[in-house]
């Protein structure tokens, strides 16, 4: 298996609710008809929004569960500006900001908020991590 992630699924309550707040925070649909779920390129990668109950169908697991799902998502910033810029398009996009930015332990600059199925996305500046023009991280090696 090669390392690395083609697509994010994530499981939303109401599909129309979910694209248009993605929408608001300037992202842009792809493969516009596609029915019942939607795609948004992600750089090198994609998100997808599905309805949960079917794609716990499609996993052929129980849709039920509720809280803090284990994983975040997570934005890079090439500044600490942005984080603070992406958190203010995010709130004002619709987001619950669960934790405004703010310096981390480990040098870098950070803070969370949720879309409104409650998924959460982590924005952070790392000044350990490069982030191409085209989005792309760089981890150090």
């Amino acid at each position: 298996m090669e390392q690395r992630v083609s697509i994010i699924t994530l499981g939303v309550s109401d599909l129309t609710r979910s694209q248009e707040f993605y929408e608001r925070l300037g992202w842009r649909r792809s493969m516009a008809k596609s029915e019942g779920i939607v795609f948004f390129q992600a750089g090198g990668m994609a998100l997808a929004l599905y309805p949960r109950d079917e794609l716990a169908k499609d996993a052929s697991v129980s849709a039920g569960g509720e809280g803090f799902r284990a994983f975040t998502l997570a934005y890079n910033a090439r500044s600490r500006e942005e984080v603070d810029a992406v958190l203010a398009e995010a709130e004002c996009s619709g987001a619950k900001i669960l934790k405004p930015a703010r310096e981390a332990f480990w040098g870098g600059y950070t803070g969370y908020f949720s879309d409104p199925d409650g998924f959460l996305w982590e924005v952070a500046w790392n000044p350990f991590f490069s982030i191409e023009e085209s989005g792309a991280i760089r981890l150090p090696d």
